[in-house]
């Protein structure tokens, strides 16, 4: 299926896998590669040489394009675009709004810039300043989210800017691709699907939680970290929401410390991308603290297979989920549904003697 996405970048299939800290490491990346989508690495919770390294063990697993996901207002930001340079890595995403000179030298360099979005006007500032593409979160997205529906925001974006739009938030089968591409989007983005997926390496205990919840059972809360973050209710969960700010504090210090640890991050630079996190948004220094709860805690689930003490972060989706395919068995089936949901869409306009798909799209990519 041939979309503007799929000219950008490279692909064969308009579907992007998130980067997911902790989850989306090389294996995944490469698994959803060489399927014919685009596979993202996280690198948010990696060092720099660790980043590289990771970029290179997914360079030896596949030769199609795949991208690096990191924080714009990272200290260490520019070092990181320098290995996505110097390693010819397709695309670079972003978790927040990359600068105008920051997306500049990464165009030079003939990287592809895609930046994570949450309302339009961000859509247009990043579109203004040069991005390739955006990615469009609903209030559906796991992880840190809006209040939007994708339903609401995916509009307003297409009709608010001239460069693809990929549409995440609430995506995991076929026909919710057929859906975003009615809306005008490029392509979609998945996070919690790819998340439960045989290839993912997150432990089978973390995602039988997953496949055991129901809709019901994934919810938005801000005690992780101050800010929304959806993930699965749990009786940890439910002890964040109960704990005092005290408790809360004193916990975010200890997992400071630890992320610190595994970073190799001094203090010093802590406190600067504290600092960056803060400028332009209305962080309390509390919140800022706060911050190093959500590597730490995500690590005692994704990494350590504790879901008990750690927090899982999850689409709403996650309760219409019920299986662990491969990457290829998901895209494929996918692209199957999409095909036939298309083919049905235009025999039930045309009539049953006009079965061709509608939409300017076909899954031949004529």
């Amino acid at each position: 299926m041939k979309t503007a996405l799929t000219d950008l970048v490279g692909v064969r299939h308009p579907i992007v896998q998130s980067g997911m800290g902790w989850v989306a490491g090389p294996r995944l990346v490469s698994a959803t590669a060489n399927a014919g989508a685009l596979g993202v690495l996280a690198s948010a919770t990696m060092t720099v040489d660790q980043l590289r390294a990771a970029v290179r063990e997914v360079k030896s697993r596949t030769t199609a394009p795949f991208g690096v996901n990191l924080r714009a207002d990272a200290g260490d930001a520019r070092d990181r675009v320098r290995v996505i340079v110097d390693e010819g890595v397709r695309v670079a995403s972003f978790a927040l709004a990359p600068s105008r000179e920051l997306i500049a030298e990464l165009k030079d360099a003939g990287v592809v810039v895609v930046p994570s979005i949450g309302a339009r006007r961000h859509a247009e500032k990043v579109a203004a300043w040069g991005a390739d593409a955006v990615i469009v979160q609903g209030g559906e997205g796991g992880g840190h989210t809006g209040e939007v529906a994708t339903t609401v925001l995916l509009p307003q974006v297409v009709d608010a800017v001239d460069i693809p739009v990929i549409a995440a938030g609430g995506f995991y089968d076929g026909r919710g691709l057929v859906a975003a591409l009615a809306y005008g989007a490029a392509g979609v983005a998945m996070g919690t699907r790819f998340l439960l997926t045989s290839d993912s390496t997150v432990p089978d205990a973390v995602k039988a939680r997953y496949l055991a919840a129901s809709v019901k059972d994934v919810t938005v809360t801000t005690r992780v970290d101050g800010l929304p973050h959806r993930m699965l209710r749990t009786e940890l969960v439910a002890g964040l929401e109960k704990s005092g700010r005290g408790a809360a504090l004193t916990r975010a210090v200890r997992h400071a410390a630890a992320f610190r640890k595994i970073s190799g991050m001094g203090w010093r630079q802590m406190a600067r991308d504290g600092l960056a996190m803060r400028h332009g948004k209305n962080l309390t220094w509390s919140q800022v603290l706060l911050a190093a709860n959500t590597p730490m805690m995500l690590k005692s689930a994704m990494v350590d297979g504790r879901p008990e003490a750690g927090v899982m972060a999850s689409g709403q989706v996650a309760g219409l989920i019920d299986d662990l395919p491969s990457c290829k068995e998901l895209i494929d089936r996918v692209m199957e549904e999409a095909t036939k949901t298309l083919h049905r869409l235009g025999a039930d306009s045309a009539g049953p003697e006009n079965t061709r798909p509608r939409a300017g799209i076909s899954p031949s990519g004529d």
